[in-house]
């Protein structure tokens, strides 16, 4: 078949899209411990490879992957999860859907080999299952609790007080407290709920997302304790961003909407830190307390 050269581009780039995405999957595969989700990477890869040699039919040229790809992808899985890692990376192919519809207009095949890959693939991933991703509901727990907590009480003590290392001191002792009391109340509710998760391990993971929270909150009035206002500023900005990487995190790796959890997430802590700020106010006045 006499191509023309943008059809040969984008079939040149759908090569080195699936020999780069073979090589990372293979890569996955042969690190991750579950048999399970180790076969059905190595089944992904073997896919994608497939259709490199299809596309090679038609190109006659060997494609060398993106290695740089690789290894972002590679070690991405790696630290963040295999799951977020894939479904990141699948999220990219998605936008090349109208590549392949305009050579499907010349190539019919390119249509049915994309229809093939999405649906065998979304199948597959949907087959994943990761230790972090169960447990997601007891981060979600431990830092939605400490966003929620810490904001609203680092919100009214800095009003209350204005002295940066009280605030931290104060914050500290909460936050650790409240810590070990929200992993001692998810290891009860785990063990009481009919699930195949660890109570133990819910429990760490809830506490760990706990203090995690609390240590970024409280350390701008620790690195500065002189300047209080701007120590809250600054902890209510890490809040929201806190938010933000932790949605987009869920949102990549469960397929949730990103926009509404983050704005409900957000929206519960700024109107806390809001109430709570208002409420320092007048206890101070009510109390008469000058520090």
């Amino acid at each position: 078949m006499q191509l023309t050269d943008d059809i040969r581009n984008k079939l040149i780039l759908f090569q080195k899209t699936e020999i780069t995405e073979y090589h990372i999957y293979k890569r996955l595969a042969k690190r991750i411990n579950s048999p399970e989700n180790a076969k059905i990477l190595d089944q992904i890869a073997e896919d994608e490879k497939r259709h490199f040699e299809r596309w090679k039919t038609y190109t006659q040229e060997d494609v060398q992957p993106n290695w740089l790809a690789v290894w972002f992808y590679y070690l991405v899985s790696r630290v963040l999860g295999f799951t977020f890692g894939v479904k990141l990376m699948e999220m990219g192919e998605e936008k090349a859907q109208g590549n392949y519809e305009s050579v499907a207009a010349v190539i019919p095949e390119a249509q049915q080999i994309q229809e093939e890959e999405d649906r065998h693939e979304q199948q597959l991933l949907e087959m994943l299952d990761e230790e972090r991703l169960q447990y997601a509901g007891s981060v979600v727990l431990g830092l939605n609790d400490a966003l929620v907590e810490l904001t609203g009480a680092l919100a009214g003590l800095t009003l209350a007080l204005q002295n940066g290392k009280l605030i931290a001191l104060s914050g500290l002792i909460t936050g650790i407290a409240a810590s070990l009391s929200m992993a001692a109340s998810e290891y009860l509710s785990t063990r009481s709920e009919q699930t195949n998760k660890n109570p133990i391990r819910a429990a760490i993971y809830t506490g760990i997302a706990y203090i995690i929270t609390v240590t970024l909150l409280v350390l701008p009035y620790l690195l500065m304790p002189e300047n209080f206002y701007a120590d809250l500023v600054i902890a209510l900005t890490t809040a929201v961003a806190i938010i933000a990487a932790f949605n987009y995190y869920i949102s990549v790796a469960k397929g949730e909407s990103f926009k509404a959890r983050f704005l409900e997430m957000a929206g519960l802590s700024l109107s806390v830190a809001a109430f709570s700020f208002v409420i320092g106010y007048f206890i101070r006045r009510w109390l008469g307390i000058e520090i």
